[in-house]
């Protein structure tokens, strides 16, 4: 009577087959029968790692899946095509088994940690003897490859995948102080969007193929979501990386192509590179200055808002790391980062960079130790408010404020008072940021606290997208200021108790007096 074999399960490790144990090297020489999964392309990962261990003569069971996306003609939908290929699976490998045959079932990282060993462990394990041999996880790998410590001293470690909803990935990783993004792929837009929403964007890295000869690591923000293979994985460590990260070639032979030009910054370059940060004026392409478009032709990276980065053209061998909006600071502390590694930064805004954009972000966050030595210039840009003034005549002719009415990054009450005072000092104001979709109530409360110290037929100029293909530029009373017509694309301009409006054969024209009249 036959003593029933035993059941193995094999963790490989991450890629690398000098990363595979001695014990689970052994036990794939000894084993009769050698089995691994693969997609219907029949390209076993697992299989490939163990190849060096294995012996000629073994049986070899290729467990195929019968689908790799949720589209299939089951009557069960995917999961029922899944299912049912489980368990006959694991009915083959029973037959060795009950045989009397060893099966060491191969697993590529840990056997246990998001690996399909799992999946026959429970359906087999009950019946047969199985022993698991841990392996090295593709998170170690990552990390290792990143060469930055994960978590240290009572920092906490969250492990996700990346199939979660955005908005749950985005809720857990605020609450995590270190994470790693595993099953990414096709997920990796959603993932984007989570890391940018969460505000951990600027401190995340990707890590594709740890430990093989394919190897890449960037920064998460350059990654072109169309390149992302299912075995790579997202970092963010807990402590900022204080080391030099590795910057490993792209394996595309497509030179255009925005993952394919990160071979340009050295892992240790000799002197620092620098940061310029740069505006392109408002809107139209005319407006950028060629002092501007000078530095960004000779940038080996574009830093900012997806958005505003989308404005400046392709050049091949420049990346580009986009980002959301509103994780400046993280956005600063990248480019900062790639110049003290050799890059040539430039740090892209909209209209001038030194109002309420990214130029004094960058300094601020260069003002940390770490940055000494870096250079930082700005270089200046047309304002919108310029150019929204330039359009109606002078507005802004004679003494001006430029206040912001976002309140992201400032109380109500302080925008608020700032509007009382300059209002009440009678001044022209230029409001940048008067509402978004998700913030709509101030510009009928900057209304009237407004009213309270200036006429209601004072002149306020609406400028829409100002040198953009849908530009609108109006001018309607204080009074008769309509929230609804106001967005984020659009800048108001308050006239004072000097401004003047003038109709003539070609348009409204609207200037603000120099001169006062003396008493």
């Amino acid at each position: 009577m036959n003593t029933a074999g035993k059941l193995w399960g094999i963790g490989l490790g991450p890629g690398d087959p000098e990363l595979v144990t001695v014990k689970a090297a052994r036990i794939i020489a000894a084993a009769d029968v050698i089995a691994f999964h693969s997609a219907r392309h029949g390209r076993s990962i697992s299989r490939g790692i163990a190849a060096p261990y294995m012996r000629p003569g073994q049986l070899e069971e290729h467990l195929v899946y019968p689908v790799t996306t949720e589209t299939t003609d089951h009557p069960g939908g995917y999961q029922g095509a899944i299912d049912e290929f489980y368990e006959q699976a694991a009915e083959r490998l029973a037959t060795h088994l009950a045989a009397g045959r060893s099966v060491a079932l191969l697993a590529a990282g840990d056997p246990l940690f998001y690996s399909s060993y799992m999946h026959m462990h429970r359906r087999l394990a009950d019946r047969f003897e199985a022993e698991i041999i841990p392996g090295i996880t593709s998170v170690s790998a990552a990390s290792a490859a990143l060469g930055t410590p994960l978590v240290e001293g009572d920092q906490v470690l969250t492990v996700l995948p990346g199939t979660m909803p955005t908005e749950e990935l985005t809720r857990r990783l605020r609450d995590t102080d270190a994470a790693a993004i595993m099953k990414l792929g096709r997920t990796y837009p959603g993932v984007r969007q989570a890391l940018s929403d969460a505000g951990r964007l600027g401190d995340a890295y990707y890590v594709e193929r740890a430990s093989t000869d394919r190897e890449q690591v960037r920064t998460a923000a350059e990654v072109n979501d169309a390149d992302v293979p299912y075995f790579s994985i997202t970092l963010v460590p807990g402590p900022r990386p204080t080391t030099p990260l590795p910057r490993v070639a792209a394996a595309s032979d497509d030179k255009d192509s925005p993952a394919a030009d990160s071979t340009t910054v050295p892992a240790e370059a000799d002197s620092p590179g620098e940061v310029v940060v740069v505006g392109l004026g408002p809107g139209s392409a005319d407006w950028t200055t060629p002092e501007v478009r000078e530095a960004l032709a000779a940038a080996t990276d574009l830093v900012g808002y997806t958005t505003y980065i989308d404005r400046v053209p392709h050049r091949p061998g420049q990346r580009r790391h986009t980002s959301d909006n509103r994780v400046e600071s993280e956005r600063a502390a990248m480019a900062l980062d790639l110049a003290k590694h050799g890059a040539r930064v430039a740090v892209v805004s909209s209209g001038d960079p030194g109002v309420f954009a990214m130029a004094a972000a960058v300094l601020e966050e260069a003002a940390d130790p770490q940055w000494r030595d870096v250079p930082v210039r700005v270089l200046p840009g047309l304002t919108a408010a310029n150019a929204v003034a330039s359009r109606v005549g002078a507005p802004l002719g004679h003494d001006y404020a430029m206040i912001s009415l976002s309140d992201r990054l400032k109380p109500w009450e302080v925008v608020a008072q700032r509007l009382s005072a300059v209002a009440a000092a009678d001044m022209a104001i230029a409001v940048y940021n008067p509402a978004s979709s998700q913030r709509t109530w101030q510009v009928g409360a900057m209304r009237d606290l407004l009213l309270e110290h200036r006429k209601p037929d004072t002149p306020v100029v609406l400028g829409r997208d100002v040198g953009g293909p849908t530009e609108s530029v109006r001018v309607v009373s204080l009074a008769d200021l309509d929230p609804a017509d106001v967005d984020m694309r659009t800048l108001l301009i308050i006239g004072a108790s000097t401004t003047a409006v003038v109709d003539t054969a070609h348009g409204t024209r609207v200037y603000t007096s120099r001169r006062y009249s003396r008493p």
